[in-house]
């Protein structure tokens, strides 16, 4: 697994106590970090379907369940489980053609949409599965969503990379302003964005053999942190 150094971006304040006479607050060092991580995706998601059209709502129907059923076929043949197979979306819809007249349009036919969305659990096989769908008759391939499966070990391992770069960070101010570090105060994590870098693969009608690009996923965390601080020895 690919995997950049973290990167720390970190912003400090230094809160002094206020004067014996006023309200007593405690001293602090609030220090905002940020990490980063970069690794190769190692799953991905395909949405991909068939449309069907017949004079009927009926022969758009049956035509589109015939085509979807092919589909199905072939990637349970391909060794991809029911579990990661969903219906996403299933639309029965009439089409019209504008009267010139200036009265209603009239149907002139029927148009039937059955899109599933698969789960790939190994990158490697993304482009050999768009291919076998358009293979099998698919003929809506609506786009790649590449993602990391142990996106929240790694998210775990940025949180302890921040917490401890942020401290190091406070301690140099600590020292710098002549005083030392007590106890953390607060610590709290900020939203970070979800993965982000190579998300999407738009795919129009693919031609054999198609080529897919799968990036990398950047997953960041942000936490800002307080500490107590104490008069320097």
């Amino acid at each position: 697994m690919k995997r950049c150094a973290p990167f720390i971006a970190i912003a400090a304040t230094i809160v002094w106590a206020a004067p014996a006479s006023a309200q007593a607050v405690p001293s602090a060092i609030s220090v905002s970090g940020e990490a980063t991580i970069s690794v190769a995706p190692d799953q991905a998601q395909i949405e991909a379907g068939v449309t069907s059209e017949a004079k009927t709502a009926r022969g758009a129907s049956e035509a589109n369940n015939a085509a979807m059923g092919q589909v199905l076929l072939a990637l349970k043949a391909a060794g991809i489980e029911a579990k990661d197979i969903q219906t996403s979306r299933l639309s029965l819809q009439p089409e019209s053609a504008p009267n010139r007249t200036g009265g209603a349009n009239s149907i002139v036919g029927y148009r039937a949409s059955n899109q599933v969305t698969v789960r790939l659990r190994d990158v490697a096989k993304v482009a050999g599965t768009i291919d076998m769908l358009v293979g099998a008759g698919a003929t809506d391939i609506g786009g790649i969503d590449f993602s990391v499966s142990n996106a929240s070990k790694l998210l775990d391992d940025a949180r302890a990379q921040a917490i401890a770069d942020a401290r190091r960070k406070a301690e140099i101010l600590a020292k710098a302003a002549g005083v030392t570090l007590g106890a953390p105060l607060s610590i709290s994590e900020g939203d970070a964005p979800g993965p982000i870098g190579f998300r999407k693969f738009a795919a129009g009608m693919p031609a054999p053999p198609t080529p897919v690009a799968q990036g990398e996923e950047t997953l960041q965390v942000n936490v800002s942190v307080s500490w107590e601080i104490k008069p320097g020895p």
